[in-house]
């Protein structure tokens, strides 16, 4: 297991706003327990804060986990090809593209938490099933250098990131309609 944080130079500084967000070096503990606060968070509203947004031009929520999900995909997918030494370049993608592609406002808020939970457990076996030595394999995801053991700490921040937003900008809105009303 990493006991180590990642370094500067193992991620593109642009990482840096994910992976400070992280408390300590043991990523798999952070990943393990902080899905139970965003689970818990999500759940705690219904199918009808699904589309709220906080502004007209904002995802909405089920978009917000809906990008969460397939974010937490493509860089687990990124970690596997780096950790099994991949060294073709992997391509970048395009968050906003995903989003207008994507089903979220078709599924329903509960079910695309489960998804989010359902892809956590995978990331958790993938990560915990590496050796020492892969945890700093790097490779070229997006045209920069990023090792394995950056690319999981930019999940558990890219979560923690998320749900900082959720809980001022769209649940606090939420609340604050709720009291109008």
């Amino acid at each position: 297991m990493p006991t180590v944080r990642p370094k500067p130079g193992e991620y593109n500084a642009y990482y840096d706003r994910y992976i400070s967000l992280i408390p300590g070096s043991d990523i798999l503990a952070t990943l393990v327990n902080e899905l139970p606060k965003t689970v818990a968070l999500l759940s705690a509203h219904g199918e009808e804060d699904g589309e709220f947004r906080y502004a007209p031009d904002k995802w909405s929520v089920k978009e917000v986990v809906g990008h969460m999900n397939d974010t937490e995909r493509i860089m687990t997918y990124r970690a596997l090809r780096i950790a099994r030494n991949d060294r073709t370049p992997i391509e970048g993608f395009e968050q906003d593209d995903y989003i207008r592609g994507g089903p979220y406002s078709d599924l329903r808020l509960a079910d695309l938490v489960e998804e989010f939970q359902d892809i956590r457990a995978a990331t958790l076996a993938f990560f915990r099933n590496l050796r020492p030595a892969d945890w700093t394999r790097r490779g070229i995801a997006n045209n920069n250098e990023i090792s394995v053991r950056a690319i999981a700490y930019v999940i558990g921040g890219h979560e923690l990131h998320h749900r900082h937003i959720l809980e001022e900008r769209y649940f606090g809105s939420v609340r604050s309609r709720a009291e109008i009303a």
